[in-house]
């Protein structure tokens, strides 16, 4: 049962992404949904990484110690003040190991 999901899931997504891929197909979206779509990046972003940061053992962990906040943090304030992909994951990774994982 796994596999056939698996399976099913890789076929719906490869087709959805073929018909606007495929440049000879005649759908276009229009500007509306286009716009609509620019926030799905940042809104898919968030549904993973808030867990990560601020879930652990089945509990909200909001606290200073926790190095998965730290490292999240560094990381949006590189990525706000250097606009780079490298600097970013540097920045967060370092100051998630210093700080106690």
């Amino acid at each position: 049962m796994t596999l056939l999901t698996i399976f099913l899931l890789a076929c719906i997504t490869f087709f959805t992404r073929y018909l606007f891929l495929e440049g000879r197909l005649p759908i276009r979206l229009g500007p509306n949904l286009k716009y609509l779509l620019s926030f799905s990046g940042p809104a898919v972003l968030t549904a993973i990484t808030v867990p990560i940061l601020f879930v652990h053992d089945q509990q909200l962990d909001i606290a200073m110690t926790n190095p998965y906040l730290w490292g999240g943090l560094a990381a949006v304030a590189a990525a706000y003040k250097t606009r780079s992909v490298y600097w970013t994951i540097s920045l967060g990774l370092l100051l998630f190991v210093l700080t106690g994982y």
